[in-house]
């Protein structure tokens, strides 16, 4: 008697139904290339300048560690003791942005909504690459404003392979 055999063949049957029942396939595909690791906050160097426009900060993330890595592809700016943070445009869920090493990505942040009617001023703002982390602070003075930073619904660009293109999506989602 031949058990292992009919075993199989009924083992192979269900799994087959199984698989139909789920839209699952049999066939075998490679493994999936491993997702690249969340940024260490001690492996990126954070920036944030003035712009030329008013109200308008540049702010940039790199890798400076040998390995690819992601930051959250919305940048988390905050300001003073405010709460909350900037909100991203066009608005976007969370999701990795993917830095190669030594790689950088720009984002560009507006601090005050142009119809802003009663503005807040604040010393300082916080930018960090990935929600995870602690953030870099940026003196008000540092970028170009003595007097402190005016913020009103503050909004930033997702992280953008240049600096013009961060700069092209902010002018794009004034409009």
């Amino acid at each position: 008697m031949r058990t292992r055999p009919a075993l199989a063949a009924a083992a192979a049957a269900s799994l087959a139904v199984l698989l139909t029942a789920t839209g699952a396939s049999a066939a075998v595909s490679a493994p999936a290339a491993p997702a690249a690791a969340t940024c260490g906050e001690a492996s990126v160097t954070v920036t944030a300048t003035r712009s030329e426009a008013a109200d308008v900060v540049r702010i940039s993330v790199t890798n400076k560690s040998g390995r690819a890595c992601v930051v959250d592809r919305i940048p988390t700016v905050t300001f003073g003791d405010l709460d909350g943070a900037a909100q991203p445009v066009p608005p976007a869920e969370s999701s990795p942005y993917r830095l190669a090493a030594g790689g950088s990505a720009y984002a560009a942040v507006r601090t005050v909504d142009p119809a802003a009617e009663d503005p807040r001023t604040v010393a300082y703002l916080t930018v960090a690459g990935d929600p995870s982390h602690h953030g870099t602070r940026f003196d008000a003075s540092s970028l170009g404003s003595p007097e402190g930073i005016r913020v009103w619904e503050p909004v930033t660009t997702l992280w953008q392979p240049t600096r013009a293109k961060a700069d092209a999506a902010l002018a794009a989602a004034r409009h």
